[in-house]
């Protein structure tokens, strides 16, 4: 790079890692501090999950295999096994679960706070390494365990000063009922998908089959809840897919007590026909946006922890540090006093007593 001196090239870091420097570092540890403390209100306790495991633990069957490609891996010199850096804590959380923390008693309820890294970053979030905050739910299968974590996902951003929320709701595996009912082939089944992806009514009009009156007036149901279940009474639903919408019926009202009690501002909006980036989630989803935030605060949903576990149903959630780091309410200087070299630990213990930041000549 023309112009760079020396000291600028040292100083240069990999695309999508950067430092956090002050007063942002120590406003996202205070965040981290106060919505983990939000979360051991709710009975969940905090575990920390090593940096790195062995590539074939990490990368198992559900939520670790859905990051493979976001996966840095290395080998281990000592064991000669392939490792893996996590680009996601969820699946570290199914392994505990499963395995040191198996004969505890279910739902078990665990949060964490943990560094990702993954290969590639977004348009949206091009960093690479960020901090994640979240909540797991082990073993519990009822509808009041989903609108439980999204009910402490909307609690922990409103105790950090985030306003104007959305949680956008969705059923990633009602698309998949909907084909299993009507016996949709392989080969529709992705022009539909793409279609719905891309929400283009006039495309999935173009595709015969029986699924696509269903799957067309699903795309007018999106929207804010109310409305929503509303246009949904007119349809003529059954088997799976009525299960469905009435597991999320039924969660969606329990979210709705909850936010009342814990006097909770948030939008709730309702989208069926969303289901990219959602390939290991197995029941309700959901995202997490505010207007003054550009891009996800969060998201969560149920899946399963893997193909062998003993209990597979869990649900739960991750918070971003980096998009909530902009939203975060500004907090004033520390009011700061210089005391001459001459001063003594009494005097800086006395002005810190008061309040103030002491910087001591030296």
């Amino acid at each position: 790079m023309t112009g760079m001196s020396e000291q600028d090239h040292a100083a240069l870091l990999p695309s999508g890692l950067s430092d956090l420097l002050a007063p942002d570092a120590q406003s996202e540890a205070q965040a981290i501090t106060t919505v983990m403390d939000v979360f051991a209100r709710f009975g969940y306790d905090r575990v920390k999950p090593p940096l790195m495991e062995f590539e074939d633990h990490l990368l198992s069957p559900g939520p670790g295999a859905a990051l493979a490609r976001q996966t840095f891996r290395l080998m281990d010199p000592l064991s000669q096994r392939m490792m893996g850096l996590r680009a996601d804590t969820t699946a570290q959380i199914a392994r505990i679960a499963d395995s040191r923390l198996a004969g505890e008693e279910r739902p078990l309820r665990l949060s964490y706070a943990a560094d990702v890294l993954r290969v590639n970053g977004t348009q949206i979030r091009p960093a690479r390494q960020f901090v994640q905050v979240g909540c797991e739910m082990i073993g519990a299968h009822t509808p009041q365990g989903d609108a439980e974590i999204a009910l402490i996902a909307l609690a922990a951003l409103k105790e950090i000063g985030i306003e104007n929320m959305t949680i956008d709701l969705t059923v990633p595996m009602l698309i998949s009922h909907i084909f299993e009912h009507y016996s949709v082939p392989k080969e529709q089944r992705e022009e539909m998908e793409t279609a719905l992806s891309q929400k283009d009514k006039n495309a999935l009009g173009g595709i015969s089959s029986q699924a696509t009156d269903l799957l067309s007036a699903l795309l007018e149901v999106c929207g804010p809840e109310e409305s929503a279940f509303e246009k949904l009474k007119s349809f003529s639903l059954d088997g799976q897919i009525l299960k469905d919408i009435e597991t999320l019926q039924e969660m969606c009202a329990d979210l709705k007590d909850g936010m009342a009690a814990y006097e909770i501002e948030a939008q709730i909006t309702v989208d069926l026909v969303e289901h990219r980036g959602l390939e290991y989630e197995t029941g309700i989803s959901f995202t997490l946006y505010s207007k003054d935030v550009r891009g996800e605060l969060g998201g969560g949903g149920r899946y399963s922890l893997s193909e062998k576990a003993q209990d597979q149903s869990a649900t739960g959630f991750t918070l971003y540090m980096d998009s909530l780091l902009p939203a975060l309410p500004k907090q004033d200087a520390p009011k700061t006093k210089i005391l001459p070299a001459s001063a003594g630990w009494k005097e800086i213990r006395a002005a810190q007593d008061d309040g103030l930041c002491v910087k001591r000549k030296i």
